[in-house]
């Protein structure tokens, strides 16, 4: 797991050994960050008292989110690892510096997709904070509503023992609409990420996890998910969430990481 901090008590910190391309990522996000958003935080005091390693399941509305989600992560001292497309890996400099920065890889369609989910469980375990996109994509529900959801968070935070937080964030979609490449900076814009307090998997815990039990889990978090984000909002989510099936999940309905 290249870049990933080494083991220390309690969980990873902005202190520890995190890797050159976390910090250069730091150096030049967070002014850039500072200077074009707004922050509405909120939930992150719960951190303060939670030792070790978390999973964080979080919407998915942006090309841009990722920006203010390690923001507040990194500002309450949690450096976030994100799970992320193998093909970002490869685009020149930046790929370098997710990869040397210990972001996770994940590769779809082939044998080694299941290698990003192992490498999760044990940088979890490490006392890392480990950042999931349930959703796989960006929400391709017409109302910028999170989706039906993938098994991955629920199955890293499973495995690993370590607690799974839904967090919500809004705001992003306003500079960089959802697969829009168009960048709306100014007027500046607010970036809402609220947390909220770990998902209760006690009842999935010591069963055997079938696909329906890792659903059923899955659904409890997506749902979640959009009950916060209407607070955002300020409005009342969908009662059923919009289902996204991609082509490649026709063909391998194995592969629901």
């Amino acid at each position: 797991m290249h870049g990933y901090a080494v083991e220390v008590p309690g969980h990873t910190t902005r202190r520890s050994k995190i890797g050159p391309g976390f910090r250069i990522a730091v150096a030049v996000g967070l002014p850039f960050l500072k200077v074009f958003t707004k922050q509405d935080w909120r939930g992150f005091d719960q951190l303060l008292d939670q030792k070790g390693g978390i999973v964080v399941g979080t919407n998915h509305t942006s090309w841009f989110d990722p920006l203010p989600v390690a923001h507040a992560l990194w500002s309450h001292d949690r450096p976030p690892r994100f799970l992320g497309k193998e093909s970002v890996f490869r685009v020149p400099i930046f790929g370098w510096i997710i990869s040397n920065a210990g972001q996770i890889r994940v590769y779809r369609e082939s044998s080694e997709a299941a290698f990003a989910l192992r490498d999760a469980v044990a940088a979890a375990k490490s006392g890392e904070c480990v950042v999931v996109y349930p959703e796989g994509t960006i929400t391709r529900d017409p109302g910028v509503w999170p989706m039906q959801g993938k098994t991955g968070a629920v199955r890293i935070a499973l495995e690993s023992g370590c607690p799974l937080y839904p967090m919500v964030q809004w705001g992003a979609q306003a500079v960089m609409g959802p697969y829009r490449k168009q960048l709306r900076l100014l007027p500046r814009k607010t970036m809402s990420v609220w947390l909220g307090e770990p998902i209760d998997l006690e009842q999935f815990r010591g069963q055997a996890w079938t696909p329906q039990l890792l659903h059923e889990a899955t659904d409890l978090l997506m749902h979640t998910l959009a009950q916060m984000e209407g607070e955002i909002r300020g409005e009342i989510p969908p009662k059923v969430l919009f289902h996204y099936w991609p082509i490649h999940d026709r063909a391998d309905q194995g592969s629901d990481q």
